[in-house]
């Protein structure tokens, strides 16, 4: 069986490994179609993702085929075709007891902690496949990008009508705006890279871009008539970005940090305290984010066609990978294709 090992930063190796073990009860053997490439693998190609060690395995936004299925499984069919949820939370401490399973005290990530999906077969949960009838290994493979958005926006608990700021227009941002637009707030993407609000604008909507610079406060005041948004996403994972968007919340708003980075972020307390503003960590997504998503993807609500930029059969991707890490390149979302 073929598969892709991050060995160390900066160094991708295709080699041959066991094949996969039977499934056993409650798991269900997969085959792996397609792999799309986010900003974790992208981190830890660069030696800069926390929680993260090598040699590893990466890949977790996966659409996969149900080749076999151990006892007590109901949720799936041999032939499904998933979306994997690649959050294995241990359903026992007292996140899981409470429903929030993505922020697990003893999380174990696919492709993270744990090895990932750049391989032909693994084995998996089932209750960690979503499937469906009508989408593509592509679409299915977008599906949980979708959804750390769709968490961050209910994290926001959006209200109709607000100004919504979302700082980075990469894929994570660009759900963010989604479901913000679709919660009904008033959406302002803000990035370094104007190629990308192009995007955002000709392709996702979005009615309002500002390309960062000095005057990117005084661009949303004039936006906002002097109020500023009332949440404000950080999807950038970048620390300076971190820190500036505590600036662009208005009174009595929240800022939602979705992306991460290994290291502290500081903030000016008279000023927090000033805005009684709310800071909000959001930590993967749901199962329900899963079922939503599929259940738009499916109706036409959510077109993800114009998001894949870049692909590769699995045997070129060592060769073209640190291209993709390129902020240059154009890349949206590079897709690894399996079969």
């Amino acid at each position: 069986m073929k598969a892709l090992i991050l060995e160390e930063p900066g160094h991708l190796r295709l080699r041959e490994c066991p094949e996969a073990p039977s499934p056993q009860k409650g798991e269900a053997l997969v085959r792996v179609h397609r792999v799309g490439v986010c900003g974790t693998d992208i981190h830890a190609y660069g030696g800069k993702q926390p929680f993260f060690n090598y040699p590893r395995l990466i890949g977790h936004e996966l659409g996969v085929e149900v080749l076999k299925i151990g006892p007590s499984v109901e949720n799936v069919q041999v032939g499904d075709r998933c979306a994997v949820e690649p959050y294995l939370n241990c359903e026992q401490c007292i996140a899981c007891r409470r429903g929030k399973g993505n922020c697990c005290a003893n999380m174990q990530v696919l492709g993270v902690h744990v090895d990932g999906g750049l391989r032909e077969q693994f084995i998996v949960p089932a209750r960690k496949l979503h499937p469906s009838r009508s989408l593509s290994f592509d679409q299915l493979a977008l599906v949980e990008t979708l959804a750390i958005g769709a968490h961050a926006v209910a994290r926001a608990q959006i209200e109709r009508g607000e100004w919504a700021l979302v700082v980075g227009a990469g894929p994570i941002g660009l759900g963010a705006m989604q479901f913000a637009k679709q919660a009904g707030a008033h959406v302002i993407a803000l990035d370094v890279n104007e190629s990308r609000l192009r995007f955002c604008r000709e392709v996702w909507g979005v009615e309002h871009t500002i390309l960062a610079s000095e005057t990117t406060l005084e661009e949303l005041r004039s936006l906002t008539d002097g109020d500023l948004p009332t949440a404000v996403f950080d999807a950038t994972g970048h620390p300076a970005s971190m820190k500036t968007a505590f600036d662009f919340v208005a009174p009595g708003g929240r800022l939602v940090f979705v992306g991460l980075f290994q290291g502290e972020v500081s903030f000016f307390d008279p000023d927090f305290h000033r805005k009684e503003m709310t800071l909000l960590a959001t930590r993967n997504a749901l199962p329900q984010d899963f079922r939503n998503i599929l259940g738009w993807m499916e109706n036409g609500a959510i077109d993800t066609s114009p998001w894949i930029t870049h692909r590769a059969p699995l045997s070129e991707v060592p060769a073209q990978f640190e291209g993709w890490t390129n902020p240059r390149s154009g890349v949206l979302k590079a897709m690894i294709e399996l079969t």
